[in-house]
């Protein structure tokens, strides 16, 4: 591994991409630690990469809020300043891991940092941009902060992709079908991640069931729902990840806002199922909410 990137110390490899590699870096001038993405044209059509990179820094450079990356810098370098050999782009550290290698140990930990990953998300549907490619490594978790990360394929709400763009476990149809994406399409990517999270299983998408079958269509009824994979997860909790899923847009939650409101219920609902009977741990709720409490264990 080169000790030197532009100017900065590389300390360690954090994590690789498609097309990119990421270091933990040292800036000699400031002591300043950051995560540095860096990507190599090795072929002409790694440009890709390069362009998806720059739509990131245009992006998170913008970003304020706790749950999501931000970008500081991009630098590219050319020949004779014309053909694009490599870029780095220099961003915010996170002492964290991806989701993937350090999965949640219980429900109310998986609920904690969906939410919070929601609110990032939630953040960038206000600004007019979706994230078309939330899964488990693209949210980093460590000592109590959630980020989302990886905005390389992020656009503005209503764009039509070029091409099929998106992870297949987590893809929402209408990226599949290149329909316009919107705020419901990282509702979809996300619930997808929660499925993954609560039964350690992924859900069928359009595109996995398009390449392992000869039928080209997915029906939400015909998927377990994550209380039947495991009966651990409330009835409140698996229904919002099913409405998550669904194949069409019209029947998901109408906006991350209200995502974020069924899981801080559903986190009730396990704060409730593990408190004592003599703990008064709902004291502050209404006995309208907690008769929906009662109804969605």
């Amino acid at each position: 591994m080169a000790q030197k990137l532009l100017h900065y110390d590389v300390l360690e490899r954090l994590g690789q991409g498609a097309g990119s590699v990421i270091y933990r870096v040292l800036d000699p001038t400031t002591g300043q630690y950051y995560a540095l993405k860096h990507v190599v044209r090795n072929e002409p059509k790694d440009i890709r990469f390069v362009e998806q990179m720059e739509a990131e820094f245009a992006l998170s450079r913008q970003f304020v809020h706790p749950n999501l990356r931000r970008s500081y810098d991009l630098k590219i370098n050319r020949t004779m300043l014309v053909k694009v050999t490599e870029a780095f782009l220099l961003m915010e550290l996170v002492d964290g891991r991806p989701l993937d290698e350090q999965p949640p140990t219980d429900l109310v930990q998986t609920v904690d940092i969906f939410i919070k990953a929601a609110q990032g998300l939630q953040a960038m549907h206000s600004m007019g941009y979706v994230h078309c490619d939330i899964k488990p490594n693209n949210i980093l978790v460590g000592n109590g902060l959630v980020k989302v990360i990886d905005f390389g394929q992020s656009c503005q709400i209503g764009t039509v992709k070029e091409r099929i763009q998106g992870t297949p476990d987590y893809i929402a149809p209408e990226q599949v079908k290149r329909k316009p994406v919107s705020h419901k399409t990282d509702i979809y990517n996300l619930g997808a991640t929660l499925y993954w999270a609560t039964t350690g299983r992924n859900s069928p998408t359009l595109y996995t069931v398009q390449q392992s079958s000869s039928h080209s269509f997915l029906v939400d009824t015909e998927i377990p729902t994550p209380r039947q994979l495991n009966p651990n997860v409330p009835l409140a909790l698996s229904n919002l990840i099913m409405e998550c899923i669904a194949n069409r847009p019209e029947k998901r939650p109408a906006g991350m806002d209200q995502v974020i409101q069924r899981l801080e219920l559903s986190r009730l609902v396990l704060l409730k199922q593990m408190a004592p009977p003599d703990q008064p741990v709902m004291e502050q709720l209404s006995e309208e909410e907690l008769k929906e409490l009662d109804e969605n264990r």
